[in-house]
């Protein structure tokens, strides 16, 4: 059976982004291109398992540089969002369901060893608790929760409500990413650090908190927070998936600080370019010398 550090479980999207001035750029994407691009150029053993309708996008060339193995089975739709954004700095948008991918289930998931399932969803519906219960008997954990908040309302727009079984399934989550905004949505609490001590009290292990400005970590005892030092945002597109990705890859081997820095820094680095991560561990390195020390 082969084994893996990650296997990075999500849609492809195809996705519609138009910046505040109206340039629109279309991309075959979604958080586990970012995700699976990151984990694989970071030097992780990386594997992905995607659903998509195969007449929408090839699967296996969506990945091609990525060095991850791409396992994939058919959906009958092809997720795909409509992205508007209002602002330069990309923390304003609007999100329109153009598309929804058939739901992931356990007996679909590749026949394959790894430590960190990592859950990259896109709207609810992808994953369904159980499966987190299901597949932690086996690994580790790791769930980005925009897939349990973000809904497909009736008219198609995308709105945020609270994951109603977020205490059934924490317990069962070793890593749990959140935004800022999606902090206060699941615990009511607009200060990120009282929200993560929420979140943890309710049984995820270790918390990651993105913000535009810095990436905290909450493992319920303690706090660290890193800055991003991007110099551009070209690349804001897929900023938490990149995060997320770069920083479990590095728990497998590296202290909650060290696996933050290098997050953080390949995070900074991405942001300058549009498009999921294509560097290598050595340019993140490199980066890490110049800007944080």
């Amino acid at each position: 059976m082969a084994k893996y550090d990650t296997l990075v479980i999500g849609p492809i999207s195809l996705d519609h982004n138009i910046d505040y001035e109206g340039n629109e750029r279309r991309e075959v994407g979604g958080a586990i291109v970012q995700s699976g691009f990151a984990a694989a150029r970071s030097g992780a053993k990386t594997a992905i398992f995607t659903k998509l309708n195969p007449a929408d996008a090839d699967p296996i060339k969506t990945f091609e540089g990525s060095g991850a193995d791409v396992f994939w089975k058919p959906s009958a739709q092809t997720c795909s969002i409509r992205n508007q954004y209002f602002t330069a700095d990309k923390e304003r948008r609007e999100c329109r369901s153009m598309g929804k991918c058939d739901p992931f289930t356990a007996d679909e998931l590749p026949d394959v060893e790894t430590s960190i399932y990592h859950f990259a969803g896109l709207v609810y519906g992808d994953f369904d608790g159980e499966l987190f219960r299901a597949v932690g008997k086996k690994g580790k954990v790791a769930v980005d929760v925009q897939c349990l908040l973000r809904h497909v309302e009736d008219d198609k727009s995308m709105m945020f409500h609270d994951w109603a079984d977020k205490q059934t399934y924490l317990p069962h989550v070793d890593f749990l990413k959140t935004d800022t905004a999606e902090a206060e949505i699941l615990t009511g609490v607009a200060d990120r650090r009282l929200a993560a001590m929420q979140l943890s009290a309710w049984g995820a292990k270790e918390i990651m908190i993105t913000h535009n400005t810095e990436v905290m970590i909450y493992d319920g005892k303690e706090f660290y927070t890193c800055p991003i030092k991007a110099r551009n945002l070209s690349g804001r597109t897929g900023r938490g998936d990149t995060t997320f990705a770069g920083y479990l890859t590095e728990r497998l081997h590296a202290s909650i600080p060290d696996a933050l820095l290098y997050a953080t820094a390949l995070v900074s680095l991405k942001m300058e370019t549009p498009g999921p991560f294509r560097g290598t561990r050595a340019d993140v390195l490199a980066y890490i010398d110049e800007f944080y020390k």
